[in-house]
């Protein structure tokens, strides 16, 4: 699960991994540097530090990251890797950046004592960017539904991130016509989440989808990659033939261009210029 925070306003990739929060070291250093070659700089660093360089295979992982060019394999390090690149990275930057990653890391241990602070805290996010609690409450389920089946999947045998991004993408393929990478250039978007900017019948749809697959791989016992890639399109056709009746007799397309924020934004400035009018 790829996520994105900001540190003063520069976003910073994370990863769930082992239940903690592993963070892209490259994005850490270019917040830290301003460096225009972040590349350079980390070989620089551990070139320098000759303990941070011997002991770099234990600190730097590789994990699944979500990027505009779809799911790829980046250098990640926990909290207490993070740390230790700091104290080679002279920064102005670094004391204000220690406090917020101890807080993230705090935050994590929190929210596996108690789930429902994870939950609370992303609907107190989503109101702060402006989202209506009607599209929230669809969101918070879309996520249950998509955890709900991670989490079958992960019994059946998935366990590489490559894998769940694949199956993902056969859902909403069936689904919606196109894969999230496509499916984001259509909405002319980059790092950003793609439901995070689904209208409200995107959503339902990307659930049916999802929840239909879940479904059909309880009732199958699909076991391994193979037979899980059949369930998920087949779940995705659920959603997709869903799609496409009510869009044959509405005749309006579901997939849009536009996010649900910004179409709700422009909504509420019609109804208040219709209220002025009257």
């Amino acid at each position: 699960m790829s996520k994105i925070v900001a540190f003063k306003n520069s976003a910073i990739r994370r990863t769930l991994h082992n239940d903690e929060w592993w963070f892209v070291i490259a994005d850490v250093v270019a917040v830290l540097t301003d460096s225009t070659n972040v590349a350079d700089y980390i070989k620089k660093i551990r070139n320098r530090d000759n303990e941070l360089a011997k002991g770099w295979g234990q600190i730097a992982t590789p994990l699944s990251i979500e990027t505009a060019g779809g799911v790829q394999k980046l250098s990640c390090a926990n909290t207490e890797g993070i740390f230790r690149i700091i104290q080679s990275i002279p920064s102005p930057k670094a004391e204000p950046f220690k406090r917020w990653l101890a807080k993230v890391a705090y935050e994590r241990i929190q929210e596996i004592e108690d789930p429902e602070l994870a939950s609370k805290r992303a609907q107190a996010l989503y109101v702060a960017k402006g989202y209506p609690i009607d599209w929230i409450e669809k969101r918070m389920r879309s996520i249950a539904i998509r955890e709900e089946l991670t989490g079958e999947w992960q019994q059946r045998g998935i366990q590489e991130q490559k894998d769940y991004a694949i199956l993902t993408a056969e859902i909403t393929k069936a689904a919606f016509g196109m894969t999230p990478v496509e499916y984001k250039k259509h909405k002319n978007l980059k790092r950003e989440n793609l439901r995070d900017h689904m209208t409200d019948l995107e959503l339902i749809f990307s659930m049916l989808g999802e929840a239909s697959t879940t479904e059909i791989t309880r009732t199958s016992d699909a076991q391994g990659f193979t037979e899980n890639k059949k369930t998920a399109k087949l779940g995705g056709e659920v959603a997709g033939n869903a799609r496409k009746e009510l869009e044959q007799k509405t005749g309006k397309l579901i997939v849009t261009k536009e996010n649900y924020l910004e179409q709700s934004k422009t909504l509420t400035k019609q109804k208040q210029k219709q209220i002025k009018r009257k």
